[in-house]
C-alpha cells in the first residue's frame, strides 16, 4: 500500500471517530451502560467480518491473542463505558482533549510495567500534558463537570492499558483484541443494568443510534485505521489522529451549537501543543539514521 493511501486511510478513520460525541449528543434517554451494550453489539458483527476477509479464519485469530488480548479487552470496557460518559457529563471538547492524554499514560505505564524507555522528549511532553490536564480539569470542577472529565481520563487510560496489553503480548494485530473487548463490554453493560433492575431495552431510536454508531464509527474507522497504519510510522499516526481531537468539538458547534469554556481550550492546546511536540521529536529521531545524524 502506497503511504499516501495510508494516511488517507488513517485520516477518514480519524473524521469518522470525531463523530461520536455528535452521536451520542442525539441519544435521549439510554444511559451510559446501555449505549455500551448496544454500541459493541453494533461494532463486533462488523470487525469480525474484516478478520474473516483479511484471513479466512475466525476463531485462530481471536485465540491467538491469548491472555494479552483479555487483558487488552478489560482496558477496552473501561475506555469505552468512560468515553459514553464523559461524552454525556462534560462538553465534547474537554472529552477529547482529556482522550489525547492516552500516549503519554501508555509511556509511563510502559515504563513501569514493561520497562519501556521513555525517550527525553516523551517526558517533557508529558510534564506539558500535565499542566493541561490540571487546567482542564481545575475547569471541570467550576464547571461542575468534575465527573465527566474524571471518566474522560479513565477512558484514557483505558486505551493506554489496551495498548500496554498488545505490546506484552507482541500482537501486531489489534482488531481481535478489539473484538474481546466488546463482547467483555457488553457483559459487563448487560451485568450492571441488571444489579442496577434496568433494562437494556431503551428506546428503539437510542438503540439505533448506538448500534450505527459501533457498526459505520467505531468499527469502520477500527479497520480503516488498522489498514492504514501499516505503512505510517507510529510517530505521524500520533499527529495524524490530532484531526479527530480537532473535529469533534466543530461537529457539536455547528449541529447544537455546544461551545467550551476559555479554560478548556486554553488546558486542550497545551496539551494538543504536547501531543504534536512529542509526534514530530518522534519522527526527526525516526529520520535520523537516514540523515546521518544518530541518536
Amino acid at each position: 500500500m502506497p503511504y499516501s493511501t495510508g494516511v488517507k486511510l488513517v485520516l477518514l478513520a480519524a473524521l469518522l471517530w470525531s463523530l461520536n460525541g455528535l452521536l451520542i449528543r442525539q441519544i435521549d434517554q439510554a444511559g451510559t451502560w446501555a449505549v455500551l451494550f448496544w454500541r459493541s453489539a453494533g461494532m463486533i458483527p462488523v470487525l469480525l467480518a474484516v478478520i474473516w476477509w483479511r484471513s479466512g479464519k475466525l476463531l485462530a485469530p481471536l485465540r491467538r491473542v491469548g491472555w494479552s488480548g483479555v487483558v487488552g479487552g478489560l482496558g477496552l470496557v473501561l475506555a469505552f463505558g468512560g468515553a459514553i460518559f464523559a461524552f454525556q457529563a462534560t462538553t465534547v471538547a474537554n472529552a477529547v482533549f482529556l482522550f489525547s492524554a492516552s500516549p503519554f499514560l501508555a509511556a509511563l505505564m510502559g515504563w513501569l510495567i514493561l520497562r519501556e524507555i521513555v525517550r527525553p522528549a516523551t517526558w517533557a511532553a508529558i510534564a506539558l500534558a500535565g499542566v493541561g490536564m490540571f487546567v482542564m480539569v481545575r475547569e471541570g470542577l467550576a464547571a461542575g463537570a468534575l465527573a465527566g472529565n474524571v471518566a474522560a481520563l479513565l477512558s484514557a487510560l483505558g486505551f493506554a492499558s489496551f495498548t500496554i496489553a498488545l505490546r506484552w503480548g507482541k500482537l501486531s494485530d489489534m482488531l481481535p483484541a478489539v473484538v474481546i473487548g466488546g463482547g467483555l463490554s457488553m457483559l459487563a453493560a448487560a451485568l450492571v443494568l441488571g444489579v442496577q433492575g434496568q433494562s437494556l431495552w431503551v428506546p428503539a431510536r437510542d438503540i439505533a443510534i448506538s448500534l450505527a454508531m459501533g457498526a459505520a464509527v467505531l468499527a469502520t474507522g477500527m479497520a480503516l485505521y488498522t489498514a492504514g497504519s501499516r505503512v505510517i510510522p507510529a510517530a505521524e499516526l500520533t499527529l495524524l489522529s490530532m484531526v479527530e481531537v480537532l473535529l469533534a468539538p466543530v461537529w457539536v458547534f455547528l449541529v447544537l451549537g455546544e461551545t467550551a469554556s476559555t479554560g478548556t481550550f486554553t488546558g486542550g492546546a497545551v496539551l494538543m501543543a504536547a501531543v504534536a511536540f512529542n509526534g514530530l521529536s518522534g519522527a526527526r529521531l525516526r529520520r535520523a539514521p537516514t540523515l546521518g545524524i544518530g541518536r
